[in-house]
Order: structure tokens, then sequence, then C-alpha cells
């Protein structure tokens, strides 16, 4: 897999996800579908990520995602996963817990007559450690991100990065998308590393990459 990474990483506009609730819809930006608009239902804590976001993301991935497998974790309005699908990704999954988003999802899938995607209705960390190991090339992770006022959701960040980390492929990698910017010191109980990094308002996103001896081709089994 050859994911281009531009020469420097791009910056994006956008309001608080922390501030934002769902509801209304989302645009498909690239790719066979694009322009293509999907009603978003209106559900706590529910941030589809940004256009002017997802506009950075896959400039980072490469407009083309042709032949590449791609898991949408927590993947709510199912903006990346369909993103991902409408630009060549030959098998795209979406976990969702929530039963009315997974209805929604359903029926994107139907209307765009995606047979690639797949709408999986589970817990998305029990969902990834029970997944066969370097099954993905690329894993978004877009977890709640709880309540700033009392305490967002760390420990189900790290969770969720515990549990992908192994289902990566040879040069397979993460979109984090979080409250704060993950450092190479968050990191260093993981086998991740830091390739890109933005922020959007009051949001952070990442591309991470695999770190260690797995990262370099080696097939053996984590």
């Amino acid at each position: 897999m050859n994911l281009r990474a531009p020469s420097r990483a791009g910056g994006a506009a956008g309001g608080s996800r922390s501030a934002r609730r769902g509801g209304g819809e989302v645009r498909i930006i690239g790719g066979r579908w694009k322009r293509t608009r999907l009603t978003v239902p209106d559900r706590p804590g529910l941030r589809p990520t940004p256009d002017r976001v997802r506009e950075t993301l896959f400039n980072w991935l490469g407009q083309d995602l042709t032949g590449l497998r791609c898991l949408d974790a927590f993947a709510g309005s199912g903006a990346l996963g369909l993103e991902a699908a409408s630009r060549g990704a030959r098998l795209v999954c979406l976990i969702e817990r929530d039963p009315q988003l997974v209805r929604a999802l359903s029926g994107h899938v139907t209307r765009l007559n995606a047979s690639d995607v797949a709408v999986v209705q589970a817990d998305a960390v029990t969902w990834l450690s029970r997944a066969t190991p370097r099954s993905w090339d690329v894993i978004f992770l877009d977890p709640p991100f709880g309540e700033a006022s009392v305490q967002w959701n760390e420990a189900l960040f790290r969770q969720a990065l515990q549990a992908a980390a192994p289902l990566l492929a040879d040069d397979g990698l993460i979109y984090l998308e979080s409250p704060r910017a993950w450092s190479a010191e968050d990191l260093r109980d993981l086998p991740l590393a830091v390739r890109r990094q933005g922020k959007a308002g009051m949001v952070y996103f990442h591309l991470l990459e695999r770190t260690g001896p797995q990262a370099s081709g080696d097939n053996s089994t984590p």
C-alpha cells in the first residue's frame, strides 16, 4: 500500500466539535458520489467531521483509495467511511452502536448502492479487540469526546488506540480526531507515531503510523 503524504500538513477551519450536535446533513466531497448529501439524525454527542477537515485528511491519504480496506469505528454519520468508499476503497466497514444511527447508515448504503460498504451494530472497542490482526489499511477513530466541563473520554480514546493498533496492515494508518493533541509521549506505550497533525477550532486531528519491527514489512503475527 502506498499512501501519499503531502510536503506539509494542511490546516483546516471549523467550529468546535465539542460544542456541536448532530442533525442536518453531510456532503461527500470527492470521488464517485461527490456532492451527494446525506441526512444525519440529531443524536446527543454526534459530531460529523467538517468538510474542510475531511479535505485535509484525504489530501494526506491521497485522493484515490482504490484497493484499500477502511474501517470507520465510531462511525456516527458515516462521513469518513463513506468518503473513503466514494474514493475507491474496496472494502469499508462502519461500526456504530446507536440503533438510530445504524438505521441511517444502512439507508445511506442502500441509497448509494454501496455493495462494498458493510454496517455493523456493535460497541467499537469490543469489536476492535476481537477483529483479525493486520487486516485494515486505514482505520478512522473519532470517539465521543464527552463533556469537557466534566471530563472528556480520555480512557476511551486510549482503549480504542490500543485495540486498533494491532489491526493495521503493513504501512497502515490510523486517523484520530480528539479534543487535544496527541504527542510522542502520549503514544509511548503504543506501537504508533504521529505522521501528520492538524487543528480545526478546538479539535485536533492526527494521522498515526505503526512503529517498531512490524512497520518494516515483517509479516509475523503481532
